[in-house]
C-alpha cells in the first residue's frame, strides 16, 4: 500500500512548471485606458511604474498580434492618447524619464508617494493642465516645471520645498496653486505675474513677510497665509480688487490689515494673533464682510463704529479681553452669530449671554433705547424723532447713511419718514418686521444710492416693478414673506450680489435668478422647491453660496457638481436619498466631487 494513501493528489509536473507572476498592472486596465484615455493606478503598492504604462500609446497591443476577428468594441487601432494618469498613494521613490512618452497628458496625479525629485522630462508634457505632487519629499523642482505653459492647477502641499524660484511667473495661465505645509521662508515678488490665479495657499510655512508684487493678482479670490510668522500685511495688498477670502490666522499680527480698496472682501480670518485694538477708521472699508474672525487675540474693546459692518453675518470674538460691548452691535442687520466665550464681560448678565445671539442683540437694542441721548454723538431726542409712530434715527441717516424703520408692525411707511431723509444720501434701508403687503413705492426716490435693502418679515405676496428700478442694489433681503414668484424685470439689477428668499412659498426656482449673473449668494431655504436646473446655474459664474436646505428636492442633479465656483452648498432637510447624508455631511467640496462622479459619461 502506498505510504501516500489518504493524502491529497500530487501534481507530478509541479517541479517542472514555473509560476506565472501576476502583472503589476492588469492588462485589462491598459486595454480600457487605450479607449478612455484615463488610467487609475492609485493605491496599488507600486514601487515603480511599469514600462507598459509609459509605452501605452507606442507598443502594439497583444490582441493585435493574434489572428482574431475584432468586433466594433475591440478596435485596438482606434485607441486614444492617455490624457489622465493617477499614480497616487503608492510607494514610488523615482519617476522615470520615460514619462515623456505620454505627451498628451492633461492630468497627472502623483500625490502621496516617496518622491524626492521630479525628472526634467516632465517639461515635455506641454499639454498638462493639472499637476498634483502633494505629500511627497520634494526639496526642489526642476526648472522644466515652469515651462508648462498650459498648467491651470499645481498642488505642492506637504513637501519640503525651501524656496520658490522667480520662474514661477512663467505659469501665466495658472488658476490654483497650493504651497502649504512646506519650508518656505519667502516667496518671490514675481509671483504677482500670475494674473490668472484665483486661489493661492501659503499656509503652514515660515513666511515673515509678503512681497508687494502679490498685489497685482487682480483675479485672486482666496489667499491663505495661516500658520506663518507674519508681523504685518503690506497696505498694497488692498489693490487686490477681487479678493474675497483672506486667512491670516496663527501669525504675529498686532493690528487689523489696512484694506481700503478690497471692496469684495467677504471673509477675514485673524484668529490666534496679537491684535489689541479694532481701529474704527479701518472698519469703514470692510462693509462687504460677512465673516470677521478675531478669536484668541488681545482685543480690549470694540468701537461704536462696528455698526459699519453692514453685511456681517458671523463675528467671532472668543477668548479676548473685552469687558464691555457697544450698543451699536444691535444695528447690524445681517448678524446671525456672535460668539463671545472667554471674555471678561461685565454689565451683561450671564443668562443673557448663554441664550445666544438673538437674545443678546435684543438686550442691546433695549439698552440703546434707554440711553438718554439716543446714543453717542446724537442730537437731543426731540430733534431725532418724527411723530411717535414713525421714529427715525437721524444720526444714522446722516453719518451711517442708514434709514431704519424696522420692527414697527406697520402696514406702510409714513410719508414723513421719506421727507425727513430730505437730500441725504441713503445706502441702507431696513424696513423689516412690519406688515407690508406691497413694496413702499417711495423707495424709488433712493434709487441712485440704495445698495442694501431689507424687506424681511413682512407679508409681501409679490414684488412691484418699482423694486426693479433700484439698480444700485447689491444686497436684497426678502426672507419670511409670502412670495411665490419673482418678476423677470428683476434682471435689471445688474449689481446684485446677494439675495435672501428663505421662508417664502416658492415651489419652483425663479427663472430670473438664472439671469442675474452677478449673484454670489442665494439663500433659498425653507420653501417648497421641487427641482433646480443645474445646467442654468452654471451661468452664474461667481455664485459661491447656495442654500437650498429644507425644501422638497427628491433628487440632486449630478450636473450641480460642475458649478465649481460654489464654496458653500447647503442641502440638508430635503427628502432625496442620494447623495447619502454621510456624503452631504463631508462638506461642499466632497459633495461636489461626488456629484461630478455621478454625471453620465
Amino acid at each position: 500500500m502506498s505510504r501516500f494513501k489518504g493524502c491529497a493528489k500530487v501534481d507530478s509536473k509541479a517541479g517542472f512548471r514555473t509560476e506565472k507572476e501576476e502583472p503589476a498592472v492588469p492588462y485589462g486596465l491598459l486595454k480600457t485606458a487605450r479607449k478612455s484615455g484615463q488610467l487609475n493606478l492609485s493605491g496599488r503598492g507600486l514601487t515603480e511604474v511599469p514600462q507598459s504604462v509609459w509605452r501605452l500609446n507606442l507598443d502594439t497591443p497583444e490582441e493585435a498580434k493574434q489572428n482574431v476577428t475584432f468586433g466594433s468594441d475591440d478596435r485596438w487601432w482606434d485607441q486614444t492618447d492617455l490624457t489622465k494618469l493617477l499614480l497616487s498613494s503608492n510607494k514610488l521613490e523615482v519617476l522615470s524619464e520615460d514619462i515623456r512618452l505620454l505627451p498628451g497628458l492633461l492630468v497627472l496625479d502623483i500625490h502621496d508617494n516617496q518622491l524626492s525629485s521630479i525628472p526634467a522630462a516632465i517639461g515635455e508634457l506641454t499639454q498638462l493642465q493639472k499637476l498634483t505632487l502633494s505629500h511627497n519629499k520634494l526639496k526642489e523642482l526642476p526648472v522644466e516645471v515652469w515651462s508648462l505653459k498650459n498648467l491651470r492647477c499645481l498642488h505642492l502641499q506637504h513637501n519640503q520645498l525651501e524656496e520658490l524660484c522667480a520662474e514661477v511667473a512663467l505659469l501665466t495661465d495658472l488658476e490654483e496653486m497650493d504651497l502649504s505645509s512646506n519650508q518656505l521662508t519667502s516667496v518671490p515678488d514675481s509671483l504677482g505675474n500670475l494674473g490668472s490665479l484665483v486661489k493661492l495657499s501659503l499656509a503652514n510655512n515660515h513666511l515673515k513677510s509678503l512681497p508687494g508684487g502679490i498685489s497685482t493678482m487682480r483675479n485672486l479670490r482666496l489667499l491663505d497665509c495661516t500658520h506663518n510668522q507674519l508681523e504685518s500685511i503690506p497696505c498694497i495688498l488692498a489693490e487686490m480688487a477681487s479678493l474675497e477670502q483672506l486667512y491670516l490666522r496663527h501669525n504675529r499680527l498686532r493690528a487689523l490689515p489696512q484694506l481700503p480698496a478690497c471692496r469684495s472682501l467677504k471673509e477675514l480670518h485673524l484668529g490666534n494673533n496679537q491684535i489689541e485694538a479694532v481701529e474704527a477708521e479701518l472698519l469703514e472699508h470692510l462693509g462687504s464682510l460677512s465673516v470677521l474672525e478675531l478669536r484668541d487675540n488681545k482685543v480690549k474693546s470694540l468701537p461704536e463704529e462696528i455698526s459699519l459692518l453692514r453685511s456681517i453675518e458671523r463675528l467671532d470674538l472668543v477668548n479676548n479681553d473685552i469687558s464691555a460691548l457697544p450698543s451699536s452691535l444691535c444695528l447690524l442687520p445681517q448678524l446671525k452669530m456672535l460668539t463671545l466665550e472667554g471674555n471678561p464681560l461685565r454689565g451683561i448678565r450671564r443668562d443673557i449671554l448663554t441664550k445666544g445671539t438673538n437674545e443678546l442683540l435684543r438686550y442691546l437694542r433695549g439698552r440703546l433705547k434707554e440711553e438718554p441721548d439716543g446714543g453717542p454723538g446724537e442730537e437731543p431726542t426731540t430733534a431725532m424723532t418724527l411723530p411717535s409712530q414713525g421714529r427715525v434715527n437721524l444720526h444714522n441717516v446722516r453719518t451711517l447713511k442708514i434709514l431704519d424703520y424696522s420692527g414697527k408692525q406697520e402696514a406702510c411707511v409714513p410719508d414723513d419718514v421719506f421727507e425727513t431723509v430730505g437730500g441725504e444720501t441713503v445706502t441702507t434701508v431696513n424696513f423689516s418686521k412690519n406688515q407690508f403687503t406691497a413694496v413702499p413705492p417711495r423707495l424709488v426716490e433712493l434709487k441712485d444710492s440704495l445698495s442694501d435693502l431689507n424687506l424681511g418679515f413682512n407679508k409681501l405676496p409679490c414684488l412691484s416693478l418699482e423694486l426693479c428700478m433700484l439698480q444700485q442694489l447689491v444686497h436684497l433681503d426678502l426672507r419670511n414673506n409670502l412670495l411665490t414668484a419673482l418678476p423677470m424685470e428683476l434682471e435689471a439689477l445688474m449689481k446684485l450680489r446677494s439675495i435672501v428668499l428663505s421662508f417664502n412659498r416658492f415651489k419652483s426656482f425663479p427663472e430670473v435668478m438664472y439671469r442675474v449673473v452677478t449673484l454670489e449668494t442665494i439663500l433659498f431655504s425653507n420653501n417648497q422647491l421641487a427641482a433646480v436646473d443645474a445646467l442654468q446655474l452654471r451661468s452664474l459664474g461667481v455664485l459661491s453660496t447656495l442654500d437650498l436646505a429644507n425644501n422638497d428636492l427628491m433628487q440632486v442633479p449630478p450636473e450641480l457638481g460642475n458649478c465649481t465656483s460654489l464654496r458653500a452648498l447647503m442641502l440638508d432637510g430635503n427628502p432625496f436619498r442620494n447623495p447619502r447624508a454621510a456624503i452631504v455631511a463631508k462638506g461642499t467640496e466632497a459633495l461636489l466631487e461626488y456629484l461630478r462622479s455621478r454625471i453620465p459619461a
